[in-house]
């Protein structure tokens, strides 16, 4: 993995329409830190930050501004736009953590060709997260 004294300098964006229910299954499951917890009065989340090794996340509780329209978790046809991939060094522990938890696997871990395993899983709002050993950092030794 990346040096864990650096910080990464690309941090996701999310929305959630039970944001407050999400973190605590992103860091239940898949093992994220709460850095900093912002609620608003009314329970939902103005603003999270959840860190895993040297990565971050942000997020916040979907409130209906043309933002959270462009960062949902889902097209109107229910088709995401993007997905998250977190680098672990366990991975099969926290898969099977991930399937202690009941979580909906899309992808079962496997072996890839280009170095690493690899699982998909959807959060509770269908939010997609990669989840493998390969370091995208790390020097690549594969063919070509």
């Amino acid at each position: 993995m990346a040096d864990s004294t650096s910080k990464g300098n690309i941090i996701p964006g999310m929305r959630y329409r039970d944001a407050p229910a999400a973190i605590d299954w992103l860091c239940d499951v898949l093992g994220f830190e709460r850095h900093l917890v912002v609620p608003n009065e009314d329970g939902t989340i103005a603003h999270a930050q959840l860190t895993l090794g040297n990565g971050m996340i942000m997020l916040g509780s979907s409130q209906g501004s043309e933002f959270d329209g462009a960062v949902g978790p889902s097209t109107p046809d229910g088709v995401l736009t993007q997905a998250a991939y977190i680098v672990v060094e366990d991975i099969k522990a926290l898969y099977e953590r991930v399937k202690a938890a009941g979580a909906s696997i899309v992808m079962e871990l496997d072996e890839q060709h280009y170095g690493g395993s690899l699982f998909a899983v959807r959060d509770p709002e269908g939010q997609l997260w990669n989840v493998g050993s390969y370091d995208p950092w790390a020097e690549w030794s594969g063919p070509g």
